[in-house]
C-alpha cells in the first residue's frame, strides 16, 4: 500500500526557512515504489485551523512545477526519484504560512485518478 511520510516541520521565526520532505513507500498494484512514484504527480497542500485545505505546489513526473500565488518566489518544490522523495523548500516564511502541510501522490491511469495523502507535518511561523 502507498504510504507517504512527511518530515521537517517545526517552529520558525518569520523570515526564516524550512525544508519539508515526503518519503514515499509501498507498492501500488503490481508496481514497486520507484515505478509508481516516478510516474506520479506529487503535491504539497496545507490546512490552517478553521480554513480549507489549499494547494501549495505540484510537481509532475517530468519535473514541471506549479505554485499557489501566495508562495511563488518563496517556496520551491523538487523531487528525487532515486529516493522516492519530494521536497518543499520554504523561504521568507510568514505567519500566514502557519499550517499543517500534507503531501499528496496522484497516480493517473485510464481507469481514473488515484490520490494518496500523508499524515501531515506542522509548520508554525512566529511573528
Amino acid at each position: 500500500q502507498v504510504q507517504l511520510v512527511e518530515s521537517g516541520g517545526g517552529l520558525v521565526q518569520a523570515g526564516g526557512s524550512l525544508r519539508l520532505s515526503c518519503a514515499a513507500s509501498g507498492s501500488w498494484f503490481s508496481l514497486n515504489t520507484m515505478d509508481w512514484y516516478r510516474q506520479a504527480t506529487m503535491g504539497w497542500y496545507r490546512q490552517a485551523p478553521g480554513k480549507q485545505r489549499e494547494l501549495v505546489a505540484l510537481i509532475a513526473s517530468g519535473g514541471s512545477a506549479d505554485y499557489a500565488d501566495s508562495v511563488k518566489g518563496r517556496f520551491t518544490i523538487s523531487r528525487d526519484n532515486a529516493k522516492n522523495t519530494v521536497y518543499l523548500q520554504m523561504n521568507s516564511l510568514k505567519s500566514e504560512d502557519t499550517a499543517v502541510y500534507l503531501c499528496k501522490a496522484i497516480i493517473t491511469r485510464i481507469t481514473g485518478r488515484y490520490n494518496y495523502w500523508g499524515q501531515g507535518t506542522q509548520v508554525t511561523v512566529s511573528s
